[in-house]
Formats: structure tokens, sequence, C-alpha cells
């Protein structure tokens, strides 16, 4: 074994990068033993220097990041401080002199990734990121690595534990959104400003990140569809009790089915029952992966935390060391196949509509007219009336969402139709 040990700066020390402190100092002979050389903590850039921190040495302390990333004595940057900037001029400054970098930056993997690893390419260096998208769940490196000779169709998965919880608990108990949501910030799971989570952005950074590796196509946040999950309601729930579903927000990325583009998308869907996604239950995190040769694959485990996030950091870590000691670098960007990513309008599924209609006849035929007009073949029709007024949900088969949006557009002309109560995809069939 090297005696020399290998030196790790440390960018941000909250929930996540304190953890990782933690483990390196715990498991510092383990982790020798696994690398071949020590390891050893240099440096920890904080916001808060004052800040009282257990088990790191306060002399590593700074708020000076760009200093301790310049300093060419660093072997590898673990940056955890999350964001745009100041996190994007750090990496490329640890590049620059010399170090590899671990990142959990979801964010700017998905917007920046591409020119991330031209820069990490460029001065011969590792960009590993598997924390990024699934916490502890190992995902990034089956894609890139296990399934590097096999042809992956689909990645379909729950990747925010905040908003499985939130639904979840919806389905559960028949709680409302509002109060699901009181209950995951009691509880921790849910921030403050609850908006990156409820709202897809989250989920769409992490599906930005795995299209781009499962389809070797250069996909960012912006190509990738988000509506968010608070428009769905405890009636919601119980139509998709009544088909044999429950409400998940996924995140979707496939491949078209001639093989010439992909799509990325992020919004709530019903899934039956018996697909294993339904199963999932809490702040868990399950990701199901299709391909040609492997078939089925479901990867599962806990999404968020400072431990789970570590873990994955400190696996990443071992990795980028090792190569630090062979002199050599793991898989870096993979785009070689340059697909179309194509819009949401072209997206093809089974949808699930519930409108309120007048309770008189010939408001059924008027509806499945429009639904023939603009080419959208229905499966049921589920119908409700009541002094006057009803509800009539329609479930459809496979359609474009170009196709589903005019109809829902012709829908609301029609003097019968007070309103379209819900519209929501069904998915894993």
């Amino acid at each position: 074994m090297r005696t020399r040990p290998l030196k790790v700066a440390l960018l941000g020390c909250g929930v996540v990068g304190s953890e990782v402190a933690r483990i390196m100092t715990t498991h510092a002979d383990d982790l020798a033993a696994r690398i071949g050389a020590p390891v050893e903590l240099a440096g920890v850039a904080v916001r808060r220097p004052a800040k009282v921190r257990e088990g790191i040495d306060p002399s590593l302390v700074t708020t000076d990041a760009t200093a301790l990333v310049k300093r060419g004595d660093i072997d590898v940057v673990v940056e955890v401080i999350g964001g745009i900037e100041p996190a994007r001029s750090l990496i490329t400054t640890a590049f620059e002199h010399g170090a590899s970098v671990v990142s959990a930056n979801k964010a700017l993997l998905a917007q920046d990734g591409a020119a991330l690893h031209a820069a990490a390419e460029e001065h011969g260096r590792d960009l590993y990121y598997e924390a990024a998208v699934a916490g502890a769940i190992p995902l990034i490196r089956p894609l890139r690595e296990s399934l590097a000779g096999d042809k992956v169709n689909r990645v379909l998965g729950i990747v925010n534990g905040t908003t499985n919880f939130i639904l979840d608990k919806m389905d559960s108990t028949g709680a409302g959104y509002q109060e699901a949501l009181d209950e995951a910030t009691a509880l921790g799971y849910a921030e403050a400003d609850p908006t990156a989570d409820v709202e897809g952005f989250d989920a769409a950074a992490k599906a930005a990140i795995l299209a781009g590796i499962a389809f070797h196509t250069r996909v960012r946040l912006d190509d990738v569809y988000r509506e968010g999950m608070t428009e769905v309601t405890a009636a919601d729930f119980r139509s998709a009790k009544e088909m044999g579903c429950t409400i998940k927000l996924l995140a979707i990325c496939e491949r078209s089915a001639d093989g010439t583009s992909v799509t990325a998308r992020v919004h709530p869907a019903m899934i039956p029952l018996s697909h294993p996604l339904a199963s999932v239950r809490g702040a868990y995190n399950a990701v199901f992966v299709e391909s040609d040769a492997a078939g089925q694959l479901m990867f599962y485990g806990p999404g968020a935390g400072g431990s789970p996030t570590a873990s994955a950091v400190l696996g990443d870590l071992v990795a980028v060391c090792r190569n630090r000691l062979s002199g050599s670098t793991g898989p870096g960007e993979s785009a070689y196949a340059d697909l179309t990513v194509s819009p949401m309008g072209e997206v093809v599924t089974r949808y699930h509509i519930s409108l309120d209609v007048a309770d008189k006849p010939g408001v059924l035929a008027q509806v499945a007219t429009v639904f023939a007009e603009h080419g959208v073949s229905i499966d049921t029709v589920r119908q409700q009336g009541k002094d006057g007024e009803a509800s009539l949900v329609v479930v459809t088969h496979r359609a474009s969402d170009a196709s589903l949006s005019g109809t829902v557009e012709a829908l609301r002309k029609l003097d019968t139709v007070r309103g379209v109560a819900s519209i929501m995809r069904v998915e894993g069939e």
C-alpha cells in the first residue's frame, strides 16, 4: 500500500458534507485498504466558519473555496454545495489545477453536464456523480458500466422521496395534498419551501441525467417536460383505486419505437397496483430499467438524506482514488448516439380524464364524438349523475399528448361540459 495519502477537498459541510467527513474519519482504515492508499481530508470550504463541526479539525475549515481547489496538491474535490454558481466555477477550476471531482449536484449536471465532462476530459480527470440522482441507490454506474453492452429502452422511476411520501400518505389515509405536505414538513421530509420537489424541478434534473446516460445522448434540463403534483386530489386517488391503480410522480425517459428519438418527462401518473413501483412507500425511491438483453431491472432504496447520499459520494470517492493511483480515468460522457429529443406533444400514452358535465341525455354521445374527431380512442367510460350535475370519467387507449390536448380544448367548448376536473396519464402497463 502507498503510504503517501491522497488529499481530498470538501466543498460544503451541511447534512451530506458533514456525513462524508465523518465516514472518511471513522472508516479511514477500511477506505485505505480498499483504495490502496490512505485518504486525507485536506480542507473544508464553508460559508459559516464559526459554526462548530464535530469531528472536523477547525484548522481545515476555510471560506475561500477557490483557494482550496487551486492548491495543486488536492487529488479529489468533493462538491456538495449544490446550485449552479459558484459550484460550476469551482469544479472547472479543480480540473484546471489537477484534481478529479465527485459531485452530488443534480441541477448543475442537468444544465451543464456536457461542458463539465468536456473540461474533465481536457485535463485528464474524472467527474463522478452517483449521488446526484437517487441517493444511496447504485444507478448511474450500472447504467454506464454494467449495461454498457446493452440497449436501454426505458427508465421509469420515483426519484424524489418527498413527493413519494406525500402521495403515499394521500393514498393510504385519504388525506388531501396540503394535509400530507404538512406532515411531510413536520417530519423533515419536505423543505420549508417545497417547490423544487412538489413542482417536479428536482425530478426533472435527475431525469435529464438519467436520459443522457441511458441513451448516449445529450439531454438538458430544458429538454425535460415537467408537471408538478400540487393539483393531485383525494378524488384522483379514489378514481385510481377504482381502476386498480395508485398515483406516483414519475420520471420517465424512453426511446422511440423506431429508435431515432428519445423523450424525458416528469409528471404524476396512475400506475397499476401490479407494477413494482406501486408498492414503493414512504420517502423511498425506485427506478425501473428496461433493456433489450437484461430485460427488466429494478433499483430500490433510500433516495435522500445525509447518510444515504454520503454513501454514494464515498463510493465515487473510492473509485476516483483508485483511478488516481493507477493513472487512469473512468467512463466520461457518452453522447455518440446523438438522438433527437422529441417534445412532449409526440409522447404516446393512456389518459384518465374526469369531466364535470350536465346530467341529461346525449352528453356521452357528444363527448364520444369529440374524442373520435381528434383520433383518440376510448377504452372505458364511467358516468355518475345527480340533481342535474354529473361526472364523466373517460380512460383512453394510447394517444399522443398533442391529440389529447386538442380533444380537451374541444371538450371545453361544449355547452354540456361544465369543466375538466382532472387529466392524468396512465403509465406502467
